[in-house]
């Protein structure tokens, strides 16, 4: 049995869901208006500077030059070329556009265990990473997913829209099994508009988190990688002759755990955090490995230095 499919296998049944209300509260609120401020230019820098399209206009980036034709406005022709060469030649400049930032969380049963720790904080870095967004003034969508594309909230801006943000987050609790290459397809299908895209996720995937990272690379994406770690995940309490199950297909299996099958278990939890982030290195996505004990503010700033944005 490959780690993959086993990792989801080691835990007793998720408790019920409990409130969330409190997710959100005023202390909440305080942390990441703070978090805003310290990256007030967050997005900007190399990611602004790759969001310039080609598109031509009055922007300030000139680009190049093309023959005037009659009915061109006069004031973007350039006189000193005119000067030197005797041709009327128009300034062509590049449009900066405002970034599109598409916050997409997992949502399959995986990251209900440990009493939702995983989900719920998911929810707070989504919930952070939104406002930070919505106060650049860019546009910000949220995803859920499963083996499909479970919610949507559709792009929007400005910081009064978190509250939107809150209300969806709210709604959204961990159930269902895990594809994120379909859930994915199905993603970039419905955006057309390219942009950055942040996957928070546990990458329990028995399909392998590979494809669902390559559905949004090879749609031209730029994907970034938050991944929901849990270090009590690798030191399951399971001893002697056990039942664990899958908490997302059901499947059942007996096994006897002894010292010697949890060092190989810890081991293979090893192994696949290091697989996952010799992947992302390979391939250029960044990645950052999120302990959901650290807390989620501390997370939020090194997920901003990790994409070159601040510090």
């Amino acid at each position: 049995m490959g780690f993959r499919a086993f990792i989801r296998r080691v835990s007793l049944p998720p408790p019920s869901i409990r409130g969330e209300d409190d997710l959100f509260d005023d202390e909440f609120q305080r942390k990441i208006e703070y978090l805003a401020i310290v990256s007030r230019r967050v997005f900007a820098g190399r990611m602004r500077a790759e969001r310039r399209t080609r598109k031509t206009g009055s922007g300030i980036e000139f680009a190049d030059h093309r023959d005037y034709v009659p009915g061109d406005d006069f004031r973007y022709l350039d006189w000193n070329v005119y000067q030197r060469f005797g041709r009327l030649l128009l300034r062509l400049f590049e449009e900066e556009e405002d970034l599109s930032i598409y916050l997409i969380l997992d949502a399959s049963s995986s990251m209900g265990f440990g009493r939702n720790k995983k989900i719920v904080y998911g929810k707070r870095l989504i919930a952070a990473l939104a406002y930070i967004g919505l106060g650049n003034l860019d546009r910000v969508a949220l995803v859920t997913t499963t083996d499909r594309v479970l919610g949507r909230m559709p792009s929007t801006r400005g910081k009064q829209r978190i509250f939107r943000v809150f209300q969806f987050l709210r709604e959204t609790h961990a159930d269902g099994t895990t594809d994120l290459a379909q859930a994915l397809k199905v993603f970039v299908s419905q955006h057309k508009r390219r942009g950055l895209a942040v996957l928070v996720s546990d990458l329990y995937d028995p399909a392998g988190f590979e494809n669902g990272i390559n559905t949004l690379r090879f749609n031209k994406f730029e994907p970034f990688v938050l991944h929901l770690v849990d270090p009590s995940d690798a030191s399951p309490p399971l001893r002697g002759d056990v039942r664990i199950y899958d908490c997302e297909t059901g499947e059942e299996r007996e096994v006897t755990v002894t010292p010697r099958v949890l060092q190989k278990y810890r081991q293979a939890y090893d192994d696949y955090l290091n697989e996952v982030q010799a992947f992302c290195t390979k391939k250029q996505v960044p990645y950052v490995q999120a302990n959901i004990h650290v807390p989620f503010e501390e997370m939020v700033l090194r997920f901003l230095r990790r994409g070159g944005i601040v510090g």
